[in-house]
């Protein structure tokens, strides 16, 4: 038996009191109201759920992911297997799930329900609805992870509808992901069965989604940042908004997690129940989740914060164990297995020109407009020079040359240009590339490309960047998405590599995760896939 004192934030009842917590075997026996004087100064509340995360995207196992999660507080997360899925299939989200419950922090999956994400890129696996039947069949598969496919879904195409009613059968929740989408469109949408949206941009499309039936996860990742358009929501509607991250590298997840949403929101002076029902209860009650919430008979999952404004973490339990104290994480590094899927080949700088078919010494050419902190992009037409019929970039103009190539299978690779990465005489890739990650990479010159591109297909995945010097990276062994290094080595050596980008004219806070989205093809407007040029807007390739 054991038993905690102090100031206890209840926000299932909405309710602050000095008071007592009893626990044993991870379940708490009673909450009752003590003297003051008896309280002390512990300032108890529920543990922190993120509602959207892919944990590949912090590059970091789920047993790492956990121990740099729980300094901040975080005792769950709603986590969408998608990334591991489109390079490894079922194995990977078995992987996941098997590495997860190896920690104390509690894993809740989904069902990968776009694997791949849309026919116009190549991935290394197809998750069918007769796979997507299956996984939700299982007690821990939650819920089916983010429809991606918006078009498929005010289409009625067969395969997406029958994803959603294999969740709807078993009375699992629906993830959505249709940026953009408001009016007819997003009731047409809501109502085939979505009840959550992450992608909301404005606070109209929030709103147009809310009043369709949906509830809101408002994120803030590492590259998409939408907190400070949609938090006036807490002001209309309180009671239908989360917080997540969705994505969010190891860097940024070093210095804080959901309790520094929480932390700005009462910065900006919402009521304190409200943000701590969007830090964790809305999640736990719309998921179902096994997470507890200071409520007598729930798992003994909660904080002790600082102080109720900083919303820092002092101590985090999880069913009943402390798993945070004094700046230490009370459970260790697992050894994680390595899976993968990656053909390795050179790239040539002959094969990243970009020809074209006329003799003119000048061509008009699409642009992708890269966005900070945004995951959309704009579409520009910039005249280029040609030179024996080989387009050039133009870094004095921040045009530059943008290379997806295939990691499956050997094929041509697919090339473009881009604007807003800076980069004066080098490059940067990444196999970290949403949603099917084969590799990606911006640069100033054929051969700097090339060379960046080698350095990943050397190590079969990572992140890398070269200039004339050399090239520096951090490999990343797991499906080409996740390193096996501890969770303060990856932070440390992804640091690193973000400010030689930054060194080479980078203006983007984190162009890393900036580049990981310039083949996202379901995302606006204009994106490049090892296929080509795509128009996310009307869905179809650009000349």
């Amino acid at each position: 038996m054991q038993e905690l004192t102090g100031t206890i934030l209840d926000p299932v009842n909405r309710r602050s009191f000095p008071g007592k917590i009893t626990f044993h075997n991870g379940v708490i026996l009673s909450v009752q109201k003590i003297p003051e004087a008896d309280a002390g100064q512990r300032i108890i509340a529920p543990g922190f759920v993120d509602s959207h995360i892919h944990i590949e995207s912090s590059m970091l196992v789920p047993s790492e992911f956990a121990r740099l999660a729980v300094r901040h507080g975080t005792v769950a997360t709603v986590s969408d297997p998608h990334e591991i899925a489109n390079v490894c299939g079922l194995e990977g989200v078995e992987y996941m799930i098997e590495n997860g419950n190896k920690v104390p922090l509690k894993f809740f999956f989904g069902a990968p329900s776009c694997v791949p994400a849309t026919s116009f890129e190549t991935s290394g696996s197809r998750l069918t609805p007769r796979d997507i039947d299956k996984l939700l069949e299982r007690d821990d598969i939650l819920y089916l992870a983010e429809m991606m496919n918006w078009p498929g879904v005010l289409n009625n195409d067969p395969d997406v509808i029958a994803k959603i009613e294999s969740a709807i059968k078993r009375g699992k929740p629906v993830d959505g992901h249709a940026p953009e989408l408001t009016g007819i469109d997003a009731i047409k949408y809501a109502g085939a069965g979505i009840t959550t949206d992450h992608e909301c941009f404005t606070i109209k499309e929030a709103r147009d989604k809310i009043k369709a039936g949906m509830k809101i996860a408002i994120r803030e990742g590492s590259a998409a940042k939408n907190y400070e358009a949609l938090h006036p929501l807490f002001d209309e509607y309180p009671d239908r908004i989360m917080f997540c991250s969705d994505d969010k590298h190891p860097d940024d997840l070093i210095l804080g997690h959901i309790n520094h949403l929480a932390a700005r929101s009462l910065d900006h002076g919402y009521d304190l129940f409200d943000v701590l029902q969007a830090s964790s209860v809305h999640a736990v009650r719309h998921y179902g989740l096994d997470v507890g919430l200071l409520q007598t008979g729930d798992p003994a999952d909660f904080v002790i914060l600082e102080d109720i404004d900083s919303m820092e973490v002092l101590e985090t339990w999880i069913n009943g164990m402390c798993v945070f104290r004094d700046n230490s994480v009370l459970f260790d590094t697992i050894d994680a297995n390595i899976i993968n899927n990656f053909v390795s080949r050179k790239v040539s700088a002959a094969e990243l020109e970009k020809r074209m078919s006329s003799s003119e010494s000048e061509l008009s050419v699409p642009v992708i407009v890269a966005k900070d902190g945004e995951l959309i992009t704009e579409k520009s037409m910039e005249t280029l020079t040609a030179e024996d019929g080989i387009i050039l970039p133009d870094p004095d103009r921040d045009i530059l040359k943008v290379a997806v190539v295939n990691r499956y299978e050997t094929s041509e690779p697919a090339v473009g240009f881009i604007k807003n990465f800076g980069i004066k005489n080098g490059a940067i890739a990444s196999s970290v590339a949403h949603d099917s990650h084969n590799i990606i990479a911006v640069g100033s010159s054929d051969e700097h490309l090339a060379e960046v591109i080698n350095k990943i297909m050397d190590s079969k995945g990572g992140i890398a960047v070269c200039d004339d010097s050399g090239t520096d990276s951090l490999p990343l062994p797991i499906g080409g998405i996740m390193t096996n290094r501890n969770g303060e080595e990856t932070a440390g050596a992804y640091k690193r590599l973000t400010q030689k980008a930054i060194d080479l004219g980078s203006t983007l806070n984190s162009p890393f995760m900036t580049i990981s989205f310039m083949a996202l093809l379901v995302i606006p407007k204009l994106k490049l896939s090892d296929k080509g040029l795509f128009d996310g807007e009307n869905f179809e390739f650009v000349e």
